[in-house]
């Protein structure tokens, strides 16, 4: 045979082949139920949204959650099926968290807390430096203005160490040392962030019980814990419910310089300026400077952060 001939007939056997199989590739029946997506009988796509799978079992800072209970289940599938579906802020968060994790994760372990803490900073505010509530709370961990100087941060109209994330987790550190001393639980001290030591133990002492999942509270506070359980079995678990972040596409930590000041600053943009920088800079590297100028008093030191 010529090679000439073998080649059509090659080509026309696997072109025989191809057909056949696209034939019946598109006239199989599909069962209902098995696509993500149908058509309706208007000729309009039908999505399928389905509750995410609750895990067999999970913790919080080591504490279990007692999911054989009913409503606690039920609490944490609701904020399961709440928060999986918001797409948009889940994948924000986890770019956001290549950026700002190292840092509260070096800050829980240098204050030997649970690493499970850091859930709380994402329940709080999105991991976003600049997120404000309605009651003034700030930044990260959202403390009040007024609650901030008791663990340690400097709060006024030039300097509010809210937005300063390394202080600010240490603030945060302190606080649930005192509240893990007073309750026994780190449940118990991730829920009394929310609605205050006295506001726990309040509840507590009246329901003459100390376990959170034991408890009932405000609706805030009720959903509060199990929203954070929920941000860390979502966020450790992202590509399994479809959150595809690959390590490049995190956003990563700011390199910096660091510049000692010890005398009063008139003019910040000045000071950038001088400095090889620019104003806009100065204030994305140190969200915690809030006026045009800083005083610094005899003895105080501030270390701000510059691009390299």
């Amino acid at each position: 045979m010529k090679i000439k001939t073998r080649s059509i007939i090659y080509f026309l056997s696997g072109l025989a082949f191809g057909v056949v199989l696209v034939i019946g590739v598109a006239s199989r029946k599909i069962e209902p139920g098995t696509t993500a997506v149908e058509m309706s009988a208007e000729g309009r796509p039908q999505y399928k949204w389905h509750a995410p799978t609750m895990p067999a079992s999970i913790d919080f800072c080591g504490e279990p959650v007692p999911l054989e209970k009913w409503e606690v289940r039920e609490k944490l599938d609701r904020e399961l099926l709440v928060n999986s579906y918001l797409h948009g802020s889940q994948l924000y968060i986890l770019k956001l968290s290549g950026r700002y994790f190292p840092i509260i994760e070096e800050r829980l372990k240098a204050n030997n807390m649970p690493d499970d803490l850091k859930y709380v900073c994402v329940a709080e505010s999105a991991l976003q430096q600049n997120a404000l509530s309605h009651m003034g709370a700030a930044s990260f961990w959202q403390f009040m203005k007024d609650t901030g100087p008791r663990y340690g941060l400097e709060i006024n109209e030039e300097v509010d160490e809210r937005f300063h994330v390394v202080k600010a987790t240490d603030a945060a550190c302190m606080y649930f040392r005192d509240a893990y001393a007073k309750f026994g639980s780190w449940t118990a001290a991730a829920a009394s962030y929310n609605c205050g030591m006295a506001g726990f133990a309040k509840q507590a002492e009246f329901q003459q019980a100390t376990n959170y999942y034991d408890l009932i509270f405000p609706d805030e506070t009720n959903r509060y814990v199990f929203r954070i359980v929920a941000l860390k079995h979502l966020l450790s678990n992202a590509k399994k419910f479809g959150m595809m972040i690959e390590p490049t596409e995190e956003f990563k930590p700011l390199k910096y310089r660091t510049v000692s000041v010890e005398k009063s600053i008139a003019n910040l943009t000045e000071f950038a300026i001088a400095n090889s920088s620019s104003y806009k800079m100065l204030k994305i590297y140190n969200p915690w400077l809030r006026g045009h100028k800083l005083t610094v008093k005899p003895g105080k030191i501030y270390e701000i952060q510059l691009p390299q």
